[in-house]
């Protein structure tokens, strides 16, 4: 058993179908698996219970009922007082939430609903096995009215892609895994990031060895938009950063504040990663299809986004463009834009909508969010649990993209996806809220 976050290397998700093929093969050789669940949910109750207490135990009638049994029993043997039923003791020191699991695939009874109330009013910490009971397991978001808020989740034999993305991480607390001994057998549904290498300089390098990006955006009285995305792309490590700014005099200088950052448009630098859309504007619609039948990479973002949704034509020349040289950073309204759906219908299932952008247009999504989901056609998904609110606030999205693919001009839209939305995750693990402009330079720092 083992705390899971912050992740140190990739690690695989499994979905429910494949959660349970995994659980029923296992169950064939080791017939004492929830035997090693309950000591394991019991080790994990006697570090974190609070007091004299007795241990709450609510458990329902599937496996997660069977391994809170199990575990009630393991805490008897430590002389711990235990209480097991859907009421409420007096003062408990822990609850441990064993009411429903895996299986869960709709909203809970009346008669479910009842404890689920009554963990969350009855003022002891509580520890979810394997889910949150009333979260669903591949989507992250609450089955019906109510989930349980857990302080502590331990998730069993598997991961499961709900407790990263969605509600998921606001609803499982701090999370713990225990494989139980047993490795998978198939394949992952998707991949939890883990950090990525940063890419090393050969000693021979030169700027002109690490890539050129090319901003366009920055609409007047949006011009910070693309100035951050430019500035995180040099501080990424890019050879040579421009920026095409509407609207500026012909003597004004790219960005007062980053000398660096040079002015320039397409015809200057056509091989360049074009960063496209951060503070746009509906005037991007006339300059984008030049620009995707040009730019041999594109990450599109913002009002880009906004225009390719309103314009099939644009939509057509996305399709069109090589595999694995265009990404996408929608966060949720823009993915529904582009999808013709509605936020509430991409929310419920991330992952899915994702995966559903990423075939109609062909091409490598990042769909922003609490567990950003990385989506490409030819890829198997990936689930960043790097992150947290900080990263709320205007102007993060903009250095991300900026950040994405400014020094592995070479690399694949999935790869550099990936590492970068992990690396902008971690930068941003701070209390508080953090500005953009400072988010660049903790992006530089980590490198």
């Amino acid at each position: 058993m083992r705390p899971l976050l912050p992740t140190t290397t990739t690690l695989p998700l499994f979905d429910v179908a494949a959660s349970r093929r995994i659980e029923a093969r296992a169950l064939l050789h080791s017939p004492d698996l929830m035997a090693r669940a309950g000591l394991a949910i019991a080790k994990l109750a006697l570090a974190l219970r609070r007091g004299p207490g007795p241990v709450w135990i609510v458990c329902g009638p599937g496996n997660n009922g069977g391994d809170g049994h199990v575990a009630a029993q393991r805490l008897l043997e430590a002389a711990v007082p235990v209480h097991v039923g859907h009421v409420a003791p007096e003062h408990p020191s822990l609850v441990i939430d064993a009411l429903l699991g895996l299986g869960l695939n709709r909203a809970p009874s009346a008669e479910l609903l009842a404890p689920i109330v009554a963990m969350a009013t009855c003022g002891a910490p509580i520890l979810a096995v394997d889910l949150p009971s009333g979260l669903l397991a591949d989507t992250g978001q609450p089955a019906g009215e109510r989930a349980v808020r857990a302080d502590h989740t331990l998730t069993l034999l598997t991961l499961k892609p709900g407790l990263f993305t969605g509600e998921g991480r606001a609803h499982a607390g701090r999370l713990w895994f225990d494989d139980l001994g047993v490795a998978p057998d198939e394949a992952p549904t998707a991949d939890l990031l883990g950090p990525a290498a940063a890419p090393q300089r050969r000693p021979t390098s030169h700027k002109g060895s690490h890539g050129q990006v090319l901003v366009v955006g920055g609409a007047p009285g949006m011009q910070g938009a693309a100035r951050l995305a430019a500035r995180a792309a040099l501080a990424c490590g890019a050879g040579r950063v421009y920026v095409d700014l509407p609207g500026l005099a012909d003597a004004e200088v790219a960005d007062p504040g980053r000398p660096e950052l040079m002015r320039g448009r397409l015809d200057d630098v056509p091989q360049a990663v074009g960063v496209i859309g951060c503070g746009a504007g509906g005037a991007i619609a006339a300059t984008l299809p030049a620009l995707l039948q040009s730019l041999p990479r594109v990450v599109l973002d913002a009002d880009a986004l906004n225009a390719i949704a309103a314009d099939p034509a644009l939509q057509a020349l996305v399709r069109t463009r090589p595999a694995g040289s265009t990404l996408l950073t929608p966060h949720p309204l823009e993915a529904a834009r582009l999808l013709g759906r509605d936020t509430t219908s991409v929310q419920a299932d991330r992952l899915a909508s994702a995966r559903d952008l990423a075939r109609q247009l062909g091409s490598t999504v990042v769909l922003k969010g609490s567990g950003s989901v990385i989506a490409s056609p030819a890829e198997r998904p990936a689930l960043c649990a790097s992150g947290g609110p900080a990263l709320a606030t205007a102007g993060s999205g903009d250095v991300l993209a900026g950040w994405l693919w400014a020094q592995e001009p070479d690399a694949s839209a999935h790869t550099i996806a990936c590492a970068g939305v992990d690396a902008h995750g971690r930068a941003g693990e701070v209390a508080g809220v953090l500005r953009a402009a400072d988010l660049v330079e903790r992006l530089a720092a980590r490198r």
